[in-house]
């Protein structure tokens, strides 16, 4: 425990360093190749660079927000998004031509990758290796930027333990006129399930429509573990709320004005977005981390985007990454599986 506290601590000091100076020279850099016409080569270090394009094209029409605005708030973002991602697979949805242009997925690295970009050999879902583009480097992060990326899609395990669960997610998905302030009364509900099964969890917007409450898991978590624990959770809350809350994925036999409790997106090569990702929604919408103190009526989607982000990043710190280091214990996660077999 000790070992693990002195590594987060200079990971932290390391990521305030470029927080402060790093991040500030990307910035400048990027914001003088977009005045210049948009193509050019951004210096990363003095051995690291990556070749951008288009970089005043407008990806967010309706707010006027560029292709180089996005790349520049990842990076004023990078020193917390990056070690929610480190070594983990992503997977790309990209949109070169902007939100209101075609889009498509990738899931393999491609032909084509820039020297630097980080990829490794991993076992799919299919069993099959493929080469993927992996998660914790700034160059990596920017690149995937530069070929129309917007959202940052991520593994919930990590090329070093793939075999085992890092995360388990919840997804709250409010039905069509679902007020948000109902979203936010489950995740309190949720939160009280939580605390009786002496299980802790972050919680965050979706940047979409609804909340993801995301449990750090013990080391060795199966992926079957991981997804009934979400699952125990999820039939726990709507058995007590079924008015509010469902577990029935069939869109047409959900309760009308129900809220979807997804806790399906649990397993081997399933990806949930990053906390501090932008969406690809109008207004340049953020997953952002929240305190549960946070769970207001009052509280707004649209308060979190990619303009107001940096700022509120600037006072409130990296809630995601404490949320993530207060692991479960394994004995807390038996009980709750326990209980669950037990009909309690």
């Amino acid at each position: 425990m000790i070992a693990r506290a002195r590594t987060a601590k200079n990971a932290s000091a390391h990521a305030e360093a470029f927080s402060s100076r790093g991040a500030l020279a990307v910035g400048r850099q990027l914001e003088d190749i977009e005045r210049k016409g948009g193509d050019g080569t951004l210096r990363l270090t003095s051995k690291r660079t990556l070749h951008v394009s288009s970089l005043d094209k407008v990806f967010f029409p309706a707010d006027g927000i560029t292709k180089g605005d996005v790349m520049r708030y990842y990076a004023s973002v990078a020193s917390m998004l990056l070690p929610a991602i480190n070594d983990r697979p992503l997977i790309l949805k990209r949109y070169p031509n902007g939100i209101k242009g075609s889009s498509f997925f990738q899931q393999n690295a491609g032909e084509h990758i820039p020297t630097g970009v980080r990829t490794a050999s991993v076992r799919t879902e299919s069993g099959a290796e493929a080469e993927r583009i992996i998660g914790g480097d700034r160059l990596t992060l920017l690149y995937t930027v530069q070929i129309g990326t917007i959202a940052v899609h991520a593994w919930q395990s990590r090329i070093k333990t793939a075999r085992y669960a890092d995360t388990t997610t919840i997804d709250l998905d409010p039905g069509d006129r679902v007020p948000f302030k109902a979203v936010v009364a489950l995740a309190k509900l949720i939160k009280v399930e939580l605390d009786d099964l002496e299980l802790s969890a972050g919680v965050k917007t979706s940047g979409s429509s609804g909340l993801h409450i995301v449990l750090p898991l013990p080391m060795r978590t199966s992926f079957e573990a991981a997804a009934r624990v979400a699952e125990v959770i999820a039939e726990r809350v709507v058995r007590r709320n079924p008015r509010l809350a469902t577990t029935e994925r069939s869109l047409s036999a959900r309760p009308r004005g129900s809220i979807y409790v997804d806790a399906q997106q649990n397993s081997a090569g399933k990806s949930v977005v990053a906390a501090y990702s932008v969406r690809e929604k109008p207004g340049a919408t953020v997953s952002a981390p929240l305190e549960w103190t946070e769970l207001r009526d009052t509280l707004r989607l649209d308060t979190f985007t990619l303009k107001t982000m940096p700022g509120r990043l600037g006072k409130v710190g990296d809630l995601w990454g404490t949320a993530m280091s207060r692991r479960n214990s394994k004995r807390a996660l038996d009980r709750a599986l326990r209980d669950a077999s037990d009909g309690r």
